[in-house]
C-alpha cells in the first residue's frame, strides 16, 4: 500500500518522514517529487470533462485536439495564460481570455500584452467567469458571467484551458527546507547564501544542482522553483537526481 508523506523531521540525521499510516521511515537520502495541485474552476461537474475538454496545460498535443474552425477559452491572465493565448490563437479560429480582474496588466509582461492586443484572434473579457459546464462525454457548451453586470452568456466552446497557476505540495516539509515566495523548493545554485545559513548547511561544497538547503534533499518535477511544469522534463530530472543519491551515499 501507497502511504502519503505527512512531515519531513529534518533536525537530526537520518532524517524522518513521516506517513499516512503513522510509521516513521529513517532515511539518508531524500527525492521530493511531490508535485502540484492545480487551480480548479469551482464547477461541481469539472471532473467530467477534465482531459475531455478542461485542459491545465497548453502544448502542442492538446492544440492538435482543435479545430481550426473552433474557438476556445483560455482562463487566466498572468503569462502563462498569455502564451497559451497567443500559442492557440496560431490554430483556432479565437481565443477568448477570462480574466476575473479589470485587466491583463498587473500580471502580464509588456511583451505579451502587446501581442495579445496585435493579434485579431484573441478577445480578452474582463471580469469574466465560468459559472457552468454543458456536455456528454466531452465538453460541448460554456456559460460564462461578467462579474461586474451579473450578465450571463453560453457559447458553443469545446475545450477550456484553465491557466490560473498550481499550488506546490510542500506544506508537508514543515519549514525544514528552503521555499521561494510561492512555495516551491529552492535548490542547487538557485539558493542563496542566506538561505545556506539558515538551514545551516554544514558541507564544504556547494548544493548539487537538484539538492535543496538541506544536504542529500532534493527535489525534481513540477514541486521545484523553475521547473518546466512537463511531465518529460520531471522524468529527466528524477534521473538525473538519482546519480547525485548515490553521489552523496558515497560521500
Amino acid at each position: 500500500m501507497v502511504s502519503m508523506a505527512m512531515r519531513l523531521i529534518c533536525d537530526r540525521k537520518p532524517y524522518i518522514i513521516e506517513v499516512g499510516n503513522g510509521a516513521r521511515i529513517s532515511a539518508r537520502t531524500v527525492l521530493i517529487a511531490t508535485g502540484v495541485q492545480y487551480r480548479k474552476l469551482p464547477m461541481e461537474n469539472l471532473s467530467r470533462f477534465e482531459g475531455a475538454g478542461v485542459y491545465y496545460g497548453a502544448t502542442f498535443v492538446e492544440a492538435q485536439l482543435c479545430g481550426k474552425e473552433e474557438e476556445v477559452i483560455v482562463v487566466g491572465g498572468g503569462n502563462s495564460a498569455g502564451q497559451a493565448a497567443v500559442f492557440l490563437a496560431q490554430t483556432t479560429k479565437r481565443v477568448h481570455m477570462l480574466i476575473r480582474s479589470s485587466g491583463l496588466a498587473a500580471s502580464m509582461s509588456r511583451y505579451l500584452i502587446r501581442r495579445i492586443e496585435e493579434s485579431p484572434k484573441i478577445v480578452v473579457r474582463p471580469h469574466t467567469e465560468i459559472v457552468g459546464l454543458e456536455g456528454d462525454n466531452h465538453l460541448e457548451s460554456v456559460r460564462w458571467q461578467n462579474n461586474q453586470t451579473g450578465q450571463t452568456e453560453e457559447h458553443r466552446v469545446r475545450h477550456i484551458f484553465v491557466m490560473t497557476g498550481a499550488d506546490p505540495n510542500t506544506r508537508w516539509l514543515d519549514g525544514c527546507i528552503a521555499l521561494d515566495d510561492k512555495g516551491f523548493i529552492k535548490t542547487g545554485p538557485d539558493l542563496s547564501p542566506e538561505n545556506l545559513s539558515a538551514s545551516h548547511w554544514p558541507s564544504a561544497r556547494q548544493p548539487l544542482l537538484l539538492e535543496t538547503s538541506l544536504p542529500g534533499v532534493f527535489a525534481v518535477g513540477d514541486v521545484r522553483d523553475g521547473s518546466i511544469k512537463r511531465v518529460a522534463s520531471a522524468v529527466g530530472e528524477g534521473s538525473i537526481a538519482i546519480s547525485f543519491v548515490h553521489q552523496v551515499i558515497q560521500e
